[in-house]
Parts: structure tokens; sequence; C-alpha cells
């Protein structure tokens, strides 16, 4: 028996659209994360980019628990005293609020150059309308996903 290892012809991607209305974040986070690496597949290889393309709607009703809305985001501008810092919240209710739901699929990552590629096929939009209408994407229910059936056969 040998091991199998993937190749470029042997990669299937297909669109996946996930409306993240009311789902929590960390949970919607993981899914993603999955579906980006390609691990839901029985062909998954580690090195390669194996995953589907995903496109996330109403990333802006993404649903938060606990404390973590008033929880503050830091960065720093490179320059003496240039750390800045915003709440979830804020960030939520700003202009961008699909960057909540990108940072936390990006943490969920391995932190090499694969996921860096794997980050360019995620599209996230804050409300219910994507331009993506023409590579007619399967519709993937999250909501009814719990923890014990989030891997293969999805």
């Amino acid at each position: 028996m040998k091991t199998f290892t993937a190749t470029p012809a042997d990669i299937d991607k297909k669109w996946i659209l996930i409306d993240a209305e009311g789902v929590v974040l960390g949970r919607l986070a993981s899914i993603i994360a999955t579906r980006l690496r390609g691990k839901h597949k029985a062909t998954f290889t580690p090195h390669m980019d194996m995953g589907d393309n995903v496109i996330v709607i109403n990333a802006e009703k993404v649903r938060l628990t606990g404390d973590k809305l008033s929880k503050p985001n830091y960065w720093h501008t490179g320059y003496p005293g240039g750390i800045k810092s915003r709440t979830t919240g804020q960030i939520l209710e700003g202009a961008h609020p699909e960057r909540v739901v990108m940072q936390a699929v990006k943490r969920m990552l391995p932190g090499n150059r694969l996921s860096r590629r794997l980050m360019t096929n995620l599209r996230v939009y804050a409300g219910a309308e994507h331009p993506h209408g023409a590579q007619s994407p399967e519709t993937l229910d999250v909501k009814s996903m719990n923890r014990k059936n989030t891997g293969a056969g999805q």
C-alpha cells in the first residue's frame, strides 16, 4: 500500500457560500479554515492548496460570545508612542466589519507561506450581496452544524 500524494491535476476546487448571520465567530472561523485547507477531503495533502474558494456574506452580523465585543485589538504604527487600539465592537460597527472574520480565520491557519496563499481563496463581505454569482457557489449551512460534524462528509 502506497501513500497518496496529490498533484495539481488531482485538485478539484469548488465555490462555497457561507451566511455568517447569527453564527458564533470562532466556530465559523474553524469551519472556514478547514474548508480553505481542504481537510474535509479524503485526498488532503498538507503541502498543497487543496481547499475550496469560500465566500462569506453578512460578516457584520456574526455573533460574539461573552465579553469579546469589548476586547481591545492593538497594533503599532512603527513610530515612537504609536500604539493604537480599537475594541472588536468598534471594528464591527465601523467601515470594515469583514476584517474581524478574516483575522479569526487567519489565526486558525498555520503561520507559513501556504496559509498566506490560502487566504487569497477567502472572500468576506459585510452585507448579503457578493459579485461571485457566475461561479454558482454551493451554500453551506453552518447554523445546523455542531462541533461533532464539522469535518469530512459535509
